[in-house]
């Protein structure tokens, strides 16, 4: 089912990026005729033979899908002219890397908070939790990090921007340059953490709430099994379920919501990057590999949640094995 999701994913992404009006070649010219090229027909259409766009569609999409699948090449941009692996070498898997810590953060958080909340009685606290939670699903990823932004600039002079520091910008990758990039990073892990674990809270409370009171429970606290061990071995068990079935999803919604922080923050990543290549040059090579490695990333997440699921619940591994 990965290969065949990958494969549909593939088809749609490639027909998105044919469907845009004009070709490759002509959007190429189009652009070099704005920096003072004379552009003929006769040369879109050698720069039409040249890319190959002379050929059937599906033609062109197997061999785009077969030199991502067996070279992982996603061959040049449209309008950089630029090959798109260099453009993502670490673009990509920062981003990747950022959406991954912010998605763990927010579950190392509302995983035990949530469990918490369902099983305590005391009022103060459930609405305290539920209000923390209500605000970070109604205050916006974009406007959390522009008051955060205007905090640290007005209190310390500095806004945060950017993951690198100006003398590691450019710099090759060392144990200096990583530490720099972690003294950074935190700032949009937690803000694109921020709605994630309010609604992995809401998400967590609410299925402990409805296995709380099933029978299995009270059955379980009946033969003398309390505190800590009921809640874990047996409400929680079953309610994480649900929970880690949805980490493909939650990856990304938080991707979804990484570009306008990229923009805001000034990140050089492929958040920042998708939002360039859709909506200002309109470099839909670009962004069709951007949308397929996401796409992939995710792929791969829910393949690995399916087994941790069947690792977790008997009732999984049952309905596999039969």
């Amino acid at each position: 089912m990965a290969v065949i999701t990958l494969l549909t994913v593939s088809l749609i992404v490639f027909t998105l990026m044919e469907m845009v009006p004009g070709t490759c070649a002509e959007r190429y010219l189009a652009f070099k005729n704005t920096q003072g090229s004379q552009i003929s027909i006769d040369d879109i259409k050698a720069e039409e033979k040249r890319l190959g766009l002379d050929r059937p569609f599906f033609v062109r999409w197997g061999s785009w899908v077969g030199d991502v699948s067996l070279k992982g090449e996603f061959g040049d941009s449209c309008i950089l002219r630029l090959n798109i692996n260099q453009l993502l070498a670490d673009k990509f898997w920062i981003s990747l890397g950022i959406c991954l810590a912010a998605l763990i953060l927010s579950y190392l958080i509302a995983i035990p908070v949530g469990i918490f909340s369902a099983s305590s009685n005391s009022p103060a606290t459930n609405n305290s939790l539920r209000f923390v939670s209500y605000l970070g699903l109604a205050l916006p990823n974009f406007l959390l990090a522009l008051i955060i932004m205007l905090a640290s600039t007005v209190i310390f002079g500095d806004s945060l921007t950017g993951l690198f520091s100006k003398e590691f910008r450019d710099a090759a990758w060392s144990w200096a340059r990583f530490r720099d990039f972690l003294s950074r990073a935190w700032l949009p892990i937690f803000i694109l953490g921020w709605s994630a674990t309010a609604f992995a809270l809401q998400t967590v409370r609410a299925l402990m709430l409805d296995e709380i009171g099933k029978l299995y429970v009270t059955a379980a606290s009946a033969r003398g099994v309390t505190g800590a061990k009921l809640l874990w071995r047996y409400p929680a068990r079953h309610a994480l379920g649900p929970v880690i079935n949805s980490l493909g999803f939650d990856l990304n919604r938080i991707f979804n919501e990484l570009p306008i922080v990229a923009l805001i923050l000034t990140l050089t990543e492929a958040g920042a990057l998708l939002i360039e290549s859709l909506a200002r040059s309109n470099d839909q090579q670009l962004a069709g590999a951007i949308i397929f490695l996401l796409t992939a990333s995710i792929v791969a997440l829910n393949f690995v949640t399916d087994i941790l699921l069947a690792l977790l619940d008997p009732r999984v591994r049952r309905g596999l094995m039969g």
